[in-house]
């Protein structure tokens, strides 16, 4: 006689807890409550940035009850992430291992912390919404955001979201101030992590532009070779800025940033971030009509 339906599947989400709760980690580095932390290589544990209030004398619990010390390495306020490195002890934590699929509005899914020294916490519920980009209001933007009915209970940011199998859709956070915790995707959240690794920061840069989103003619769009029905107008420049420099003139409309286009004010954000800053980037405008192809280097916040 195969098993009640019902113990199936309670049976299956714990399962999936304690699948990801291996990889889930206690952060403790702020003067109350511990958060918890997703190990994304043995020796690095990325979490959520507004739980990390001191950068050095950190203590990292592992998912076996190893008490590590770890030292800040990078992090981000505008998307809430920091990047932890465990002192060389021998130990090792154990990697997350990312959900082959994306978030989809309606699945089921799994909040854990470990806010304690107790053990992981878990909490159920769905998937409302994948949306993005969005401001983080924290100076950042996100590509990408997952939201949930689950439960953040304290100590949870930092902690993954976890899918039916115990693969990770992302980490959690209540850090934007917005009254709730969202959950940014692992390929977002990886992402940023490794160049925190590497580089210790995120660089975001500038043009010194003021601009507003216009349609774009249907002539001018046929010199696109591409549908984008809308650009940035340039408005205004500030003086002594990469733009100005560059040759960028109030009345252009801008298209697009290193091939990438541009439609309204969130990706032009997106855009200038990464490999793109501090170096000449091709910036495509159009002018009486006309497309052209400007070599601007991109200042750095």
């Amino acid at each position: 006689m195969s098993k009640n339906m019902l113990v199936e599947l309670s049976d299956a989400i714990a399962d999936a807890a304690e699948r990801a709760g291996k990889s889930t980690v206690l952060v403790d580095a702020r003067r109350r409550f511990p958060a918890s932390g997703i190990a994304f290589a043995k020796d690095l544990i990325l979490t959520a940035d507004h739980v990390v209030e001191r950068e050095e004398d950190i203590k990292v619990i592992l998912a076996d009850g190893t008490e590590v010390t770890a030292r800040l390495v990078g992090r981000d306020p505008g998307t809430d992430l920091a990047v932890l490195k465990l002192d060389p002890s021998g130990a090792s934590a154990t990697p997350a291992e990312v959900s082959k699929t994306p978030a989809r509005v309606g699945q089921f899914v799994l909040a854990i912390g470990r806010p304690s020294t107790k053990g992981i916490e878990s909490s159920f519920g769905t998937v409302n919404a994948v949306g993005g980009p969005v401001r983080t209001g924290r100076g950042g933007m996100l590509e990408q955001y997952i939201k949930t009915d689950v439960v953040s209970y304290p100590g949870f940011s930092g902690g993954p979201l976890v899918n039916g199998d115990g693969t990770i859709f992302g980490i959690n956070t209540s850090g934007f101030g917005n009254g709730g915790a969202i959950t940014i995707p692992a390929d977002v959240a990886w992402k940023v992590a490794e160049t925190l690794a590497k580089h210790g920061k995120i660089k975001r840069g500038y043009l010194g532009i003021r601009s507003q989103t216009v349609n774009i003619p249907a002539e001018s769009q046929k010199a696109l070779n591409r549908k984008q029905e809308t650009g940035l107008l340039l408005v205004g420049l500030e003086e002594d800025t990469p733009a100005g420099k560059g040759g960028l003139m109030i009345g252009d409309i801008l298209v697009s940033i290193a091939g990438e286009p541009v439609e309204h004010h969130d990706e032009l954000f997106t855009r200038l971030s990464g490999d793109v800053v501090g170096k000449s980037t091709p910036i495509e405008v159009l002018r009486g009509g006309k497309l052209e192809s400007i070599k601007v280097e991109i200042g750095e916040r």
